[in-house]
């Protein structure tokens, strides 16, 4: 199995810092490879980041991981697509959509799934940073 099939690419809620329910479910599945990042822009829905691809030097910030058990892999996807809505009722649009994304780290670039929001980001602030931890610890101490 190629391996970029057994990596996912978390920019949001699923990552180490946000101490979400569903990151305990990450890291009994998955290990963590690292930091990274992926060409993107990041919006504030308000209570949730939302990614969108870009093609420019725009980068969203994140974290990589690897599948433990490649057995196990299309059985915890499941899980992950149940959980970002991907399984919607007939005539609903998913929220999110899971793709390929080439992944940058330090000293080497891979390949990972990735969920993109594929809802309207009309209006809503882009995070500059491309770093929704950072972005949160900012607006909470009142600095923009």
């Amino acid at each position: 199995m190629e391996q970029s099939n057994q990596q996912l690419f978390v920019y949001g809620s699923l990552r180490s810092g946000f101490q979400h329910p569903a990151y305990a479910y990450i890291s009994k599945h998955f290990s963590l490879v690292g930091d990274g990042k992926v060409k993107g822009l990041l919006y504030d829905m308000g209570t949730y980041p939302a990614a969108v691809p870009a093609q420019d030097e725009r980068f969203i910030v994140g974290e990589l991981y690897r599948i433990n058990n490649p057995d196990e892999l299309s059985w915890a996807i499941a899980q992950l697509d149940d959980y970002e809505g991907l399984n919607t009722e007939q005539g609903e649009t998913a929220l999110y959509r899971r793709e390929k994304v080439n992944v940058y780290l330090d000293d080497r670039e891979t390949s990972a799934w990735i969920y993109w929001f594929n809802g309207t980001v009309e209006g809503k602030e882009v995070i500059a940073s491309g770093d929704i931890l950072l972005y949160m610890q900012q607006k909470n101490s009142g600095h923009s």
